[in-house]
C-alpha cells in the first residue's frame, strides 16, 4: 500500500499519550471551530456559542435563542495535502430552561491508494471519521450551569478487501464504532470571573472489526478561568487559562522507580497549556475581535518555546522553564495561535491559525461561520 494517511494523523497527536496506551478516534482531539482555536482551545470557561457543544455542554445553560456555527478547515496540509475537517453545531434555547444542541464533526484524510509490493495498483480507498452529538445544558443556580452530552463514533481506517489483498501489511485498521459522554460546568461567580470544567470522550473503548484491536478514547479533563478585566459596553478583554489533560496512561511507570511526586511531575509536563487573550470592540451593529493563545503540549512536541544548542537537536520546553531557567539555548519559535472575528448584526466570521504549533512546515487556517436567530 502507498501510503495510510490516517495514521499520519496519529504520529502528530498521539505523543499526548504514554506508551502503555495510545487513544483511538484521535480526530476527537481537534479543535473544532475558529475561536477557540485561535486561543489555542482555551474555551471551557467562555463556552457561549454553539461549540460549547464539544469544549464544556454546561455553557448550553447560559445561550440565548438559537445558535448556528458551521466551520471549514483544510486541516495540515503541510502534513497531507488531502486531509480537512468540519464542524457544524446548532443550539435551541428552550425557555427558561437551558439550551439543546446538536453537532457533527468530520475529518477525512483523503484518498489513500493501494499498491502491492509488485508496484500492482490495486485500487483506492477515502479514510474518515465522523462523530454526531447531541448536548444539554440547564441552570443549577442562576451563575451555574450545568451540561451534558452524547456522542456516536464512528472511524473508518482501512476496507476489509485491502486485508483481503495485502494480508502481509498486518495494520491495524478496520472499521471502529463506539460512544461517548461528555459533561461540564460554568461557574460564573462574579462578573469579571468564569470558572470553567468538562470531562470528555467518557465510553467505550474503541474496537477494530477487521483486525479486534481495541483502544481507549481520549477522555479530557479540562480546567479553565476566565478573567474580564475590562468588560463594558464598548469594550470586552477576557484572559483565559487553561490546563487540558489526557486521562489516557496515566501514572504508567512499567519499572516502579519512580516516586509518587516525580510521577506528579510527569503528568503536569504531560498536560496541554494553554494562555489566551480575546479583545473585543463593539459599536452596534459591528463588532471586532482580536485573539492569541500561547499552546504548549511538550510530550507531543507541540507548542511551548522551541531552544536550540550548537549540536544538538531543536527542543520544546515550557514557558515557566523558559523565564526562569538560563542556558536554554536561543528561541527558535513560539507556540503561538492567533486570529480575530468579525460580526455584523446577528452574523459572525472568525478566522484562526494555529500552524506556529507544529514543527514542519505546513499552513492552518480554519474559517467559521455562526449566525444568531
Amino acid at each position: 500500500m502507498k501510503r495510510n494517511a490516517c495514521w499520519l494523523v496519529l504520529v502528530v497527536l498521539l505523543g499526548i499519550a504514554y506508551p502503555s496506551q495510545n487513544p483511538g478516534a484521535v480526530f476527537l482531539m481537534i479543535w473544532p471551530a475558529a475561536r477557540p482555536t485561535a486561543m489555542g482551545g482555551a474555551f471551557t470557561a467562555l463556552a457561549d456559542d454553539a461549540s460549547a457543544i464539544y469544549y464544556n455542554p454546561g455553557g448550553l445553560a447560559f445561550l440565548e435563542e438559537t445558535h448556528v456555527t458551521l466551520m471549514h478547515a483544510n486541516w495540515l496540509p503541510g502534513l497531507y495535502p488531502g486531509m480537512y475537517y468540519e464542524y457544524a453545531a446548532g443550539t435551541h434555547q428552550i425557555r427558561n430552561q437551558g439550551s439543546f444542541g446538536l453537532n457533527v464533526i468530520y475529518l477525512t484524510t483523503g484518498e489513500t491508494e493501494v499498491i502491492n509490493e509488485r508496484g500492482e495498483y490495486l485500487g483506492r480507498y477515502t479514510t474518515f471519521d465522523v462523530s454526531p452529538g447531541v448536548a444539554y445544558g440547564f441552570p443549577v443556580l442562576p451563575n451555574l450551569g450545568a451540561g451534558f452530552g452524547a456522542k456516536f463514533i464512528y472511524s473508518f481506517l482501512v476496507p476489509g478487501w485491502v486485508f483481503d489483498v495485502m494480508p502481509e501489511l498486518g495494520l491495524k485498521g478496520g472499521t471502529g464504532i463506539t460512544w461517548a459522554l461528555d459533561f461540564g460546568l460554568l461557574y460564573k461567580p462574579w462578573r469579571f470571573l468564569n470558572l470553567g470544567v468538562s470531562l470528555a470522550n467518557i465510553g467505550a473503548n474503541i474496537s477494530y472489526t477487521s483486525s479486534g484491536e481495541s483502544d481507549p478514547l481520549p477522555r479530557t479533563l479540562r480546567l479553565s478561568a476566565a478573567y474580564f478585566p475590562v468588560r463594558s459596553k464598548h469594550f470586552r478583554v477576557a484572559v483565559v487559562p487553561e490546563v487540558s489533560k489526557i486521562l489516557v496512561g496515566m501514572f504508567y511507570d512499567p519499572e516502579g522507580t519512580k516516586s509518587f511526586n516525580q510521577e506528579l511531575q510527569a503528568e503536569w509536563r504531560d498536560a496541554w497549556k494553554t494562555l489566551a487573550f480575546e479583545g473585543t470592540f463593539k459599536a452596534d451593529p459591528l463588532a471586532l475581535s482580536a485573539r492569541l493563545g500561547y499552546f504548549e503540549d511538550l510530550t507531543g512536541a507541540r507548542g511551548g518555546i522551541v531552544v536550540e544548542r550548537e549540536g544538538s537537536s531543536p527542543e520544546h520546553v515550557s514557558l515557566w522553564d523558559a523565564l526562569t531557567r538560563k542556558g536554554l539555548g536561543k528561541v527558535s519559535k513560539v507556540g503561538l495561535c492567533f486570529g480575530g472575528g468579525i460580526e455584523y448584526a446577528r452574523f459572525k466570521l472568525d478566522i484562526s491559525i494555529d500552524q506556529l504549533i507544529y514543527d514542519f512546515g505546513t499552513q492552518n487556517y480554519k474559517f467559521s461561520f455562526s449566525y444568531q436567530f
